[in-house]
C-alpha cells in the first residue's frame, strides 16, 4: 500500500518565491505534522511526503498511491481543495487534516473523502487500517494526543531543500490571545514531551540549523520554566552541535540561568509576541500577561542578547486602538525595544477564534468569497475592516513600518551591533536582507490587492 502526504503550496511561502531570492530558504519551514504521521506509518506502507512550497510535482507522472493525507492552515486550503480534486478524479481517496479542517468541518468534508479534526496521532492507525479495507469514514475525531507517547517524526523523508531542521517539543499555550487558534486546537493545558525523547529526536535531524515549532517553549508557570531548564541542560549535556530558534513570551527575559541554559543548548534566536506598542491593545487582544511587573521591554531585549540570542520582535496591525500613525509608531518602537528584526502582521479573524467569532457577528470580515479568499488568509493581507484604518490606510502604515524599520542604515546598524557583541551577525544578516527583500515584494502585492478589491466592489455596485 502506498500513502502520499501533501503540504500544499501555502500562499505566505509563494509570495516570497525560494527560487527569486537565496535568502528566502530561510522562510520555508518543514511540514512537521506530516513527518510525524509518516513516522506513525505501518512498515507495509510506502509513505512519502510532497512538499509544495519547494516546487509543485507533477502528480499525473507519480505512481498513484492508494491514500493521499493533506495537511493545512487556513491560508493553504483553496490549494489543497485543489489537491484533492485532482486525486479523486484519479480515484484516489482523500483524507485532510490540520488545524483549517479542524474548524472548518463541513467545508472540508465537501470537498475530501475524509476529514481528521483535533492531533492525529491518536486515529491515524485507524484512518489507514480503514483506508486498506476501502471504508474510510467521513470523520475521525483525534482530540488532544498523548504528547509522552509521540513518536519521533521521519526526518529522512525531506533530507534536502531546506535551511532550517524542525521539531516539537510541547504542544498548547497557557494564554488565550483572541487572534490565535492554538488553544482552540492544541488546547490550554501545557503539554511537554519527555526530555529524552526530544534530545534523541534532535540527534536525528540533519540539518544544523533547527526550528522548535513550539508556540511557547518555556511556558508560564514556574513548573514550566523548571522544564524548560531541565530540556536545555539534557540538549548540552549531548553536544548535539545545533543551532535553533524558538518561540517564546517576553518573561524568557526573566530568568538568567534560563537564558544562560538556552545559549549553552544552541539557542540563537527568539521570537517574542509583542503584538502592540498600546497597552490598551493588549488588553484588547487578551494578552496582559505581556506588561506583568511593569515591564521593561529594552531591559528584557537587552537580557536576552547579552547571552547571544537574536530577538525577532512580533507585531499585530489593525487592532481598535490603533490609529493612522500605527506603522511608524512600531517601528520606532521596536527600535527602543532593541529587538535584531521585526516581523509585522495585520490582525486576521482565523477560524476557530474568538475574534472571528467577535468580528464575524460584527460583520467586520470583508474578505469572505470562501474557499477562494482563504488565500489571503496568510496574516499578510489586511482582510478584515479595522476601526479606525481604511485598506489603503492599513497597507500605508505597513508600508511606512517596514520601510522605516528595515531602511539600509538601520540595518547595517544592528548587523554591526550584532558583530560587536557577537552575537550571531551572520544570522542577523541574512534575516534582515530577507525581510528587506521580501519588503519590495509584498509592495507589489499590495498593489495587486488593493486592485483586486477595487474591482470587487465595483462588481457589487454594478449587481
Amino acid at each position: 500500500m502506498r500513502v502520499c502526504l501533501v503540504n500544499p503550496s501555502n500562499p505566505l511561502v509563494s509570495s516570497v518565491n525560494v527560487k527569486q531570492s537565496r535568502w528566502n530558504r530561510y522562510r520555508v519551514w518543514k511540514p512537521l505534522g506530516l513527518m510525524v504521521l509518516a513516522g506513525l506509518t505501518p512498515p507495509d506502507w510506502e509513505v512519502s511526503i510532497l512538499d509544495e512550497n519547494l516546487g509543485v510535482p507533477d502528480y499525473a507522472s507519480m505512481p498513484k498511491p492508494d491514500l493521499v493525507g493533506i495537511t493545512a492552515f487556513t491560508s493553504q486550503a483553496n490549494r489543497a481543495y485543489e489537491v484533492a480534486a485532482q486525486f479523486r478524479r484519479l480515484g484516489v481517496p482523500v483524507v485532510m487534516g490540520g488545524i483549517h479542517a479542524s474548524m472548518c468541518v463541513d467545508e472540508a468534508a465537501e470537498r475530501v473523502d475524509s476529514v481528521v479534526t483535533g492531533e492525529a496521532e491518536g486515529v491515524w492507525a485507524h484512518v489507514l487500517e480503514d483506508a486498506r479495507h476501502g471504508r474510510l469514514e467521513r470523520r475521525y475525531d483525534g482530540g488532544l494526543a498523548d504528547i509522552k507517547a509521540v513518536q519521533p517524526a521521519r526526518h529522512d523523508l525531506l533530507a534536502t531543500g531546506y535551511a532550517f531542521g524542525a521539531i516539537q517539543t510541547t504542544r498548547g499555550c497557557p494564554l488565550n490571545c483572541s487572534f490565535c487558534s492554538v488553544t482552540a486546537f492544541n488546547g490550554a493545558h501545557y503539554r511537554q514531551r519527555p526530555v529524552p525523547d526530544v534530545v534523541r529526536e534532535f540527534q536525528l535531524i540533519r540539518e544544523k540549523r533547527v526550528l522548535v515549532v513550539d508556540d511557547n517553549i518555556i511556558g508560564t508557570r514556574p513548573e514550566h520554566i523548571e522544564r524548560a531548564k531541565d530540556l536545555f541542560r539534557a540538549m548540552a549535556r549531548a553536544d548535539l552541535r545545533k543551532d535553533w530558534v524558538a518561540q517564546a513570551t517576553i518573561n524568557f527575559a526573566d530568568d538568567d540561568e534560563l537564558l544562560a541554559l538556552a545559549a549553552k543548548a544552541g539557542c540563537r534566536g527568539v521570537f517574542v509576541g509583542f503584538e502592540t506598542v498600546a497597552p490598551e491593545g493588549l488588553a484588547e487582544i487578551g494578552k496582559k500577561f505581556n506588561i506583568l511587573k511593569g515591564r521593561d521591554f529594552r531591559a528584557s531585549v537587552r537580557r536576552i542578547q547579552r547571552h547571544g540570542i537574536l530577538v525577532v520582535g512580533s507585531f499585530i496591525m489593525g487592532l481598535d486602538v490603533d490609529e493612522p500613525g500605527v506603522g511608524k509608531r512600531i517601528s520606532e518602537a521596536a527600535g527602543r525595544y532593541g529587538v535584531d528584526c521585526i516581523n509585522v502582521g495585520f490582525l486576521t479573524p482565523l477560524p476557530g477564534t474568538r475574534l472571528w467569532n467577535q468580528m464575524k457577528s460584527a460583520d467586520r470580515i470583508a474578505f469572505d468569497a470562501y474557499p477562494e479568499d482563504w488565500r489571503y488568509y496568510t496574516l499578510n493581507f489586511p482582510v478584515a475592516r479595522y476601526k479606525h484604518l481604511s485598506l489603503a490606510g492599513i497597507l500605508q502604515e505597513m508600508r511606512s513600518c517596514s520601510r522605516t524599520f528595515y531602511s539600509m542604515p538601520r540595518v547595517l546598524r544592528r548587523v554591526s551591533r550584532s558583530l560587536s557583541q557577537r552575537r550571531g551577525p551572520l544570522i542577523s544578516l541574512v534575516a534582515n536582507l530577507s525581510y528587506r527583500r521580501n519588503f519590495r515584494l509584498e509592495c507589489n502585492t499590495y498593489a495587486d490587492f488593493e486592485r483586486q478589491w477595487g474591482n470587487r466592489h465595483d462588481r457589487v455596485g454594478r449587481l
